[in-house]
């Protein structure tokens, strides 16, 4: 682990003076054991950077005059891919600790329901930060630019507005188009809407990327509607944080998937990723019927007030909480709460109990009505099975991601995995529970997602690749953030190179922002 130091000031004139040869590579990092992210085993080697690639991997590789670090008994490995992160802060955030402190070199952010920077370009020019960073365009972003949160279709010149913001998106050096179905106003789409803004995005050779309409009880049909969209757009298919949520569909994923590996036999292309939790963490909105959401809060307040209305909305909210969460109001943990910082990390039925109230179905429902009327909140809800997480992430076609957000240590009440998601496959699922092998997992976190995106240089420690490469320890390695203690970086990620500068030396940032917006690749 210990850095051996460079060229002495004696050393350094000799070169000047041409007494001996100049130094071969940049850095080489000697002893290693490589997992080069092909999934192929691994084997010991030295690796050399020269000018930002991968120079040569081989056994006793010449050190001379270069930076030699000393990797032996650790793992040296791509720099890991998260397939979906939220980075509208990344700007005030530019060294994206939390991520490169789990490995991560390359977060894809797929704005499924958050602001699209605008314009993209001058976006890009501005920020520097630490990790490489991909852009898609944003379908919440240009349907709320478009229609504003309207319960419509949209008009033929609307559309064509819409369609318009995607071809300037993807100009601009967006990766493809991204939804977030599930979330108010992208939920108002219907599937002509998705499919021609997606066939913009197919024409620059884009992807389309997807936080499904449903991921419980109608997660059947999410799926089809996913596979639906790529098939009439021409467009290559990743569905984002694969799940199935609620505990009448636990195991459902044995389905979800057969479906995914149909379209693949008959040709199509689709992918998708996961992350290693069993909550998952959104708005408060999830728990609503999208109807009562619609033209923002007063139009819901107006709604609420109705009784007839009301009545309908309690008995779809009824139906709406057990496919979304467990049986119980402890099954919902506050990460947020406009007004009571007291409850953050504290769950509904707290909130209930320290009320007075009874923690029955009906008062759940009745509180958050109330809350929503407050300004909704965002939770982490338990509503997953570490069987589907599993079978989800064994799967051949599956990759991982984070679904974190850019944080401050102390600050807010992040979901775990934020700080914890690559370190938790490699410590708990292959190194604990075996369920993956390090090559493979490894191959998922590297040349899996980059092949995807026609990353041709990126992704394995070969000759020729881009030099981003983590390294670390895997006995030790292992995530630290908790759901009720959140704010801790995760362990045993030693050193991190993102395109041949050091971001993460001996466990500690460097401070450098080397950092690239990924450029569109052709796919293989």
């Amino acid at each position: 682990m210990a850095v051996r130091g460079t060229a002495s000031v004696g050393l350094a004139l000799l070169l000047l003076s041409g007494c001996i040869d100049a130094p071969v590579y940049d850095t080489v990092l000697v002893g290693g054991t490589v997992v080069d992210g092909s999934g192929a085993p691994a084997f010991v080697a030295d690796v050399a950077i020269h000018d930002g690639r991968i120079a040569a991997v081989g056994p006793d590789l010449d050190t001379r005059g270069g930076e030699v670090v000393d990797v032996s008994g650790l793992v040296v490995s791509p720099g890991f891919w998260d397939n979906h992160a939220h980075l509208v802060t990344l700007a005030e955030h530019p060294d994206a600790e939390n991520f490169i402190r789990q490995g991560i070199t390359t977060v894809l952010a797929p704005l499924h329901s958050q602001p699209q920077p605008w314009p993209l370009d001058a976006y890009m020019d501005d920020v520097r930060m630490a990790p490489n960073v991909g852009m898609f365009a944003g379908h919440t972003w240009i349907r709320e630019r478009v229609i504003g949160l309207e319960n419509r279709p949209p008009t033929a010149s609307e559309l064509e507005w819409m369609r318009a913001l995607v071809d300037s998106t993807m100009q601009q050096g967006a990766l493809g188009l991204s939804t977030g179905l599930e979330y108010v106003p992208a939920a108002y789409a219907e599937l002509d809407e998705i499919v021609a803004l997606a066939e913009v995005a197919a024409g620059y050779g884009g992807i389309y990327v997807t936080h499904m309409r449903d991921e419980g009880v109608r997660v059947i049909e999410a799926v089809q509607e996913t596979l639906e969209v790529g098939r009439q757009a021409g467009i290559p298919v990743q569905i984002n944080h694969h799940k199935v949520t609620g505990a009448d569909q636990w195991g459902a994923t044995s389905r979800t998937l057969a479906l995914l590996d149909s379209a693949s036999a008959a040709g199509q292309d689709v992918v998708h990723d996961v992350y290693p939790y069993t909550a998952f963490s959104t708005y408060s909105d999830l728990l609503f019927p999208s109807w009562v959401l619609a033209d923002g809060s007063d139009a819901f307040a107006a709604r609420v007030a109705d009784p007839t209305v009301r009545s309908r909305l309690v008995s779809e909210m009824r139906t709406i909480y057990g496919q979304q969460t467990g049986p119980g109001p402890e099954s919902v943990q506050f990460r947020t709460l406009d007004g009571r910082p007291d409850m953050t990390g504290r769950t509904l039925a707290d909130y209930l109990v320290d009320a007075g109230r009874p923690t029955t179905l009906d008062e759940t429902i009745e509180v958050l009505i109330e809350l929503q009327l407050n300004g909704r909140f965002i939770g982490n809800f338990y509503g997953m099975d570490e069987a589907d997480v599993i079978r989800i992430m064994q799967h051949p076609t599956a990759m991982f991601e984070t679904d974190g957000d850019l944080v401050q240590p102390g600050v807010g009440f992040p979901h775990p995995r934020t700080y914890g998601s690559f370190p938790r496959i490699l410590g708990r699922y292959v190194r604990e529970l075996g369920v993956l092998t390090m090559e493979e997992a490894v191959r998922k976190m590297t040349s899996a997602p980059a092949e995807w995106l026609g990353q041709a240089d990126r992704g394995r420690l070969a000759v020729g690749m881009v030099a981003d490469i983590t390294v670390f320890d895997a006995d030790r390695i292992t995530d630290r953030a908790q759901f009720t203690d959140p704010h801790h970086y995760s362990e045993g990620v030693v050193h991190v190179w993102v395109g041949g500068t050091a971001v993460l030396r001996e466990e500690e940032m460097t401070g450098a922002r080397p950092g690239r917006f990924l450029e569109r690749g052709r796919r293989f």
